[in-house]
């Protein structure tokens, strides 16, 4: 941890001199510089002017507590772009009185680490304490990652990492365990909104929207509040004297952010995890919905063909048979007219799915049987269902004994099939056992019908 000094925060060496601008702002007078961006302009102040992260940065929250007792640890800040993890970072520097030094690990390597520490270092021995932001943290590799260890351990910087992807997977666990995580949420419209007020009012001007287009703007951004404000200086570009626009005109000035899916990242997991689940759960809406989410992001449709046939397989199983047909039917109708048109195909094996019978009977057999083989080994078979091609196989008594089931009156005889030394059936807990439900009841019926003639072939009457 790094105790606050109390001097006034400043930049590290490499930054440029204060602007006019700032420095006037230094002195107490409101000054705006039109020429920067809006994102830039309207960039907070404080840590109280921070919108959509009060579970961060209250005072009864973690960051909160930190800055309260003037003393900050190592954390790693997970949001999605446009939450503000960059502008924290300076506050809590700032509020802490710590000396910032920013680095990418886009563009950085060890070298630049190396300056940065040596100087942290100097610092330090004055009684001068340094923040170290590292923008996407998650794109150094494991060696250099570890290149922080010793300096976060013995706080000579206090590590504050941003990442946009899951740390559990991109950060190693030695930094992880020196570093607490801290998850920023996506702006909601609420922050949205503020960020919109905000905007009106260091213009000076209201923005030129109706109601109804002043909503779609905030569910365009897609919680990013940087690519909000973008999207708001295109609107603030256009004549004053042109009217408001409604939700239809703005599309034509302003386009949508991108959804947030990378086919290799968290997001895709999540997702796929999310249409799987909403499947199992019978909700055909819900999964359609993550399906066009999917679709939308540029996910690879076979990719979710494949994983509706295993879903057709370990969560449908038996209680409909017709599952595993409609799912490979749809794969193969998806190969041959691709998209958009095989995306129907894709759908229609969704809401099948969503809307069948559930059993994880055949599933829970199979785990059931591949436990039981590794425990039992190489037993033999028993020798009366064993062909005997040869002479000495017969003497040895392979298929002797051998009842053919259709030959019987019931067409069942009854035999055991499971291997020598194995336990008797009496005695062992059946693999698969078929539910109630949809074609799995007529199973079950038959297993139980088969069950009984056993009975009577073990205890004939007489």
């Amino acid at each position: 941890m790094a105790r606050a000094s109390g001097s006034r925060p400043r930049s590290g060496p490499t930054d440029d001199a204060p602007s006019l601008f700032e420095a006037a702002a230094g002195e107490g007078r409101v000054v705006d510089d039109p020429t920067r961006p809006l994102a830039d302009r309207l960039r907070p102040s404080a840590l109280e002017e921070v919108v959509g992260q009060d579970h961060l940065l209250a005072l009864d929250a973690p960051l909160g507590r930190m800055v309260a007792s003037g003393r900050l640890s190592s954390v790693i800040l997970w949001g999605p772009p446009g939450c503000g993890k960059t502008t924290i970072a300076r506050l809590l520097a700032e509020r802490t009185g710590l000396v910032f030094e920013q680095v990418s690990a886009t563009f950085s390597g060890v070298a630049d680490l190396r300056k940065v520490f040596a100087t942290a270092a100097k610092r330090r021995e004055i009684g001068q304490g340094t923040l170290l932001f590292v923008d996407e943290i998650h794109r150094f590799n494991r060696a250099q990652q570890d290149s922080f260890l010793p300096y976060v351990e013995d706080g000579t910087v206090v590590l504050v990492g941003a990442t946009t992807e899951n740390p559990s997977f991109e950060l190693n666990g030695a930094l992880l365990s020196r570093c607490q995580v801290m998850v920023l949420h996506r702006l909601d419209e609420a922050a949205l909104g503020e960020l919109l007020t905000r905007t009106e009012r260091l213009t000076g001007r209201s923005l030129p929207l109706t109601g109804s287009a002043r909503s779609a703007l905030m569910a365009m951004a897609d919680g990013d509040g940087r690519y909000l404000l973008g999207m708001v200086e295109q609107v603030l570009a256009l004549p004053e004297d042109g009217g408001a626009l409604d939700a239809e005109a703005l599309t034509a000035v302003v386009a949508s952010r991108a959804p947030l899916y990378d086919k290799t990242s968290e997001e895709h997991y999540n997702l796929i995890s999310a249409l799987h689940k909403s499947m199992r759960g019978s909700d055909p809406d819900a999964a359609l919905y993550w399906l066009a989410r999917m679709l939308g992001g540029g996910e690879d449709p076979l990719y979710i063909a494949r994983r509706l046939v295993r879903f057709a397989s370990e969560d449908v199983g038996l209680a409909d048979p017709a599952a595993l047909q409609v799912t490979l039917a749809a794969w193969d109708a998806y190969e041959r007219l691709g998209s958009p048109e095989g995306e129907l195909a894709i759908a229609q094996a969704v809401v099948y799915l969503a809307t069948a019978p559930k059993s994880i009977a055949v599933y829970r057999g199979l785990g059931r049987a591949q436990k039981a083989a590794r425990q039992t080994g190489s037993l033999m078979p028993p020798a009366h269902i064993l062909n005997a091609p040869t002479r000495l196989m017969k003497e040895l008594g392979y298929g002797e004994g051998y009842q053919y089931d259709p030959d019987t009156a019931e067409g069942f005889s009854g035999a055991d099939y499971m291997p020598e030394g194995y336990p008797p059936r009496e005695e062992r807990k059946p693999f698969y056992e078929p539910t109630d439900h949809g074609h799995e009841r007529r199973i079950r019926e038959r297993l139980a019908y088969w069950e009984g003639l056993r009975e009577q072939i073990r205890r004939p009457e007489g």
